[in-house]
């Protein structure tokens, strides 16, 4: 015996629009947050940047004279100017800083998830220290690291030059143009098991008939490597990659903690030389300027990036 169906009740306008609407106010609570945390801030910034904003006109605040590009033109044009050879100093740094920050925390962070991604005795524990290095704040890392670089007790010294004898001499690493690798091993250091974590999870998730279907072919371990797994992990490199190279290019905790606001001209990044000149000098005009390209050079970063990595991100 058919069972009869009732009719459906049909939707009233009114409750069709409420349902459309939903979604959009229970995003507004984080674009409110957004707006007022990172939105007007960055305004107020590039409007700071375009005055003449300093110690003698700090209580005016936005009302303080109007400068133009000046700001800009001194610390990107004017060779005479004292700063305009500090800002590109660190921005090139900044941009070595990254570099190899990014590039040996993503190829550390691979090999060693590839390590872990066997089946060994202890293999929990072993992962489970891995993440050791993450969960230490910037300020400790930066005060054991400047312990370890000493030149005369140091351990790193001790290990290069008394036990291994790679090195013949003790070189000074937080002087001179030893201070940039400094910063860029704690950094890698401590990047490496976010980046391990990450990847790993990326190794379990592929499928394995696609290994075997290779080495039932004859591929060899490199093969598999180079055709199936990295492929497969381009998503992931591609995250890291844009978190990766915005979060090195704000580096401030590490180089501060270690060398002070000041950590002279091979280690200074754009973070210190904009603190430096916004509360050390009191030039927060052309403090706010060079902020500025900070962030103009991080969004053409992130332009480079989508458009590069655009067709894996759509494919996932």
């Amino acid at each position: 015996m058919s069972q009869r169906r009732l009719p459906r009740e049909p939707r009233r306008p009114g409750r069709r629009r409420r349902n459309s609407r939903l979604p959009y106010w229970l995003i507004a609570p984080a674009l409110l947050f957004m707006l007022f945390v990172h939105v007007l801030p960055a305004i107020g910034g590039f409007v700071l940047s375009l005055k003449k904003f300093n110690l003698f006109t700090f209580r005016e605040l936005f009302g303080a004279p109007w400068n133009g590009l000046d700001n800009y033109r001194s610390i990107l044009l004017d060779s005479d100017n004292p700063l305009h050879n500090g800002f590109w100093g660190a921005a090139s740094n900044t941009a070595v800083y990254t570099f190899w920050t990014v590039a040996g925390t993503l190829v550390g962070g691979l090999a060693i998830a590839l390590l872990l991604n066997r089946k060994m005795r202890g293999i929990r524990v072993v992962r489970t220290l891995m993440l050791v290095p993450w969960i230490v704040p910037s300020y400790v890392v930066a005060v054991l690291w400047s312990f370890m670089w000493q030149s005369d007790v140091g351990i790193v010294n001790k290990v290069l030059v008394d036990y291994t004898h790679v090195l013949g001499h003790r070189p000074v690493w937080l002087l001179g143009s030893n201070t940039m690798w400094a910063i860029v091993i704690p950094s890698i250091w401590r990047g490496l098991p976010l980046a391990m974590l990450i990847f790993l999870a990326g190794l379990q998730a592929q499928p394995q008939e696609l290994h075997e279907a290779a080495a039932i072919d004859g591929a060899g371990p490199w093969r598999r490597f180079r055709h199936i797994t990295l492929p497969l992990l381009r998503p992931l490199i591609a995250v890291q990659l844009l978190f990766g190279v915005i979060y090195a290019a704000y580096q401030f905790a590490i180089p501060t903690v270690m060398f002070g606001t000041n950590p002279g001209p091979d280690a200074d990044l754009m973070m210190t030389f904009i603190v430096r000149q916004s509360f050390s000098n009191s030039l927060y005009g052309l403090g706010a300027a060079a902020s500025t390209l900070l962030m103009l050079a991080m969004l053409v970063w992130v332009a480079i990036w989508y458009r590069a990595f655009r067709r894996d991100l759509e494919v996932t």
